[in-house]
């Protein structure tokens, strides 16, 4: 079998596109709960906490040069190093979320699945047969 050929199949298994597929939808979904978390949650969050805006959390790691501004992405522009914790309670946040979002999207699938278990095994004739002597004894 040659290489090309043995890729082929390999590029056409239906896991291989599965799992393209999802890391597509993925993606997708990735981004609409890191605008729900930016949009949505993280103001909510910054109106109870006293309009706290976490993505500007920083702190100053070395000298700031004159003339640049105290903002994160004036720092991080001029190369002064910043440890940006932030940003991370964000994408904290952000994981979270997602995890709760497929922690659901999962439970709900596998609810909607026929789950339901499978039937007894039947019983072994001669356990069948061993019970309906025992029976019959009994009434004798």
């Amino acid at each position: 079998m040659s290489f090309m050929s043995e890729f082929r199949e390999f590029a056409v298994k239906g896991n291989v596109v599965d799992l393209a597929v999802g890391v597509i939808i993925g993606g997708a979904f990735g981004k609409i709960v890191d605008s729900l978390v930016a949009d949505v949650i993280m103001p909510i969050v910054g109106l109870i906490f006293g309009k706290l805006d976490f993505s500007n959390l920083y702190i100053v790691l070395g000298t700031v040069p004159a003339g640049v501004a105290n903002t994160l992405a004036d720092l991080k522009k001029a190369g002064v190093p910043v440890l940006a914790y932030g940003n991370f309670i964000t994408v904290a946040v952000n994981f979270v979320i997602l995890a709760f979002v497929i922690f659901v999207m999962v439970k709900q699938i596998n609810r909607l699945r026929n789950t339901a278990p499978p039937p007894p095994a039947a019983t072994p004739e001669d356990i069948t047969l061993l019970r309906e002597i025992r029976d019959s004894l009994k009434r004798s």
